[in-house]
């Protein structure tokens, strides 16, 4: 445990990458101890140490202990992922009588916002702190036509650190030209053990009663679809290994969970919880409440063991869970889906809290 009465920040060199940008590291301390190690090279989480039920904190988050494994084999750990989060059907999209072409980078589809996304680039940065939270203020400028997408993009991020062991991430943006904008964080979690064992035993509950099918290139076909009676059923607590084998043709696409829920909400972008997950052994709970319309529960399908993370640790399929906060995959290309859009004179603006106890 911490003996900080007020939140911390300390700031520390992480490297440089291959061309030979610096990157700095930022570690917010609150008065618990709870701790989030942040670095500028894509705003991404490096760790998430929070307090299990014995009182020691664990981290939670997989990732890496240098930037050049970020940078030569990360799957998206703890990223920032923009302009475009998820995927865009055949890398294309119509706006305005126009259309975008973008960088097939998911077989014939853009993921995650292409080649060279907002997880590759380094985010200027702002420290701060109040009596109740330490806080890291991002920036990044999206060039007009970068990575194939219109319009100049300003966007901030804020991470706060909360003395109630909540990490809000704020986000916003604004534009020149009118654009698509669907930003998230991609942090792959694991209560246990550092990521030494896989996330089966962690115990799920999503709050949304319908979610959206694909294709076996896992674009939604534009389906809203009921979870009733599936192994998509996650409305009462249910552990991840219990169902996420079955035989049921969208598992088998994606090899697991890696969809879309569509939640429960009372009003358009209503802050209300999404999802919690709750490890036996470390006791550890996370409630993620959000302002987005849905949520992408991916369960690693795709880690392969075949690089080392932190701690020199394997990580292996099922061994990291993702709960990305969003818009709909394909809203682009989805006219019944939630728009994406954003035009000159508005403000994106999404807020995602995860929250931390212990049972």
């Amino acid at each position: 445990m911490s003996n900080n009465t007020t939140p911390t920040i300390i700031k520390k060199d992480f490297g440089h990458t291959k061309n030979g940008d610096a990157v700095d590291i930022y570690t917010l301390t609150n008065k618990n101890g709870m701790r989030a190690e942040i670095m500028s090279y894509g705003g991404t989480i490096v760790s998430l140490s929070v307090p299990d039920k014995n009182g020691h904190c664990n981290d939670i988050v997989l990732g890496f202990d240098n930037i050049t494994a970020y940078e030569n084999k990360s799957p998206y750990f703890g990223c920032i992922v923009g302009r475009y989060g998820n995927r865009i059907a055949n890398a294309s999209f119509d706006l305005n009588g126009q259309t975008y072409k973008l960088a097939a980078n998911n077989d014939k589809n853009n993921l995650h916002g292409g080649i060279e996304g907002f997880d590759k680039k380094i985010w200027g940065c702002e420290a701060f702190s109040t009596p109740e939270s330490a806080c890291l203020k991002m920036n990044y400028l999206s060039k007009d036509m970068e990575e194939g997408f219109p319009g100049n993009l300003d966007v901030t991020v804020v991470y706060t650190l909360t003395n109630n062991n909540e990490l809000i991430i704020d986000y916003s943006a604004t534009t020149d030209k009118t654009t698509i904008c669907n930003l998230t964080n991609h942090s792959y979690f694991n209560f246990a053990d550092h990521g030494s064992d896989n996330i089966l035993d962690h115990i799920v509950t999503i709050n949304g009663d319908n979610y959206t099918p694909v294709t076996s290139a896992l674009i939604p076909t534009g389906e809203l679809q009921s979870i009733k009676g599936t192994p998509f059923d996650f409305t009462t607590s249910t552990p991840i290994g219990k169902r996420v084998n079955s035989d049921h043709q969208q598992l088998r696409y994606a090899g697991g969970y890696d969809h879309n829920w569509i939640l429960n909400k009372a009003e358009d972008k209503q802050l209300s919880l999404a999802a919690t997950v709750h490890e036996p052994k470390s006791g550890i709970v996370m409630d993620v409440l959000t302002t987005e319309p849905g949520i992408q529960f991916y369960t690693g399908n795709f880690l392969d063991g075949s690089f080392a993370g932190k701690h020199n640790n394997i990580y292996k399929k099922r061994y990291g869970f993702c709960l990305e906060t969003q818009h709909y995959p394909d809203s682009p290309n989805q006219p019944n889906f939630p728009t994406t859009e954003l035009s000159p004179g508005q403000t994106y603006e999404t807020t995602t809290i995860h929250k931390f106890t212990v049972n």
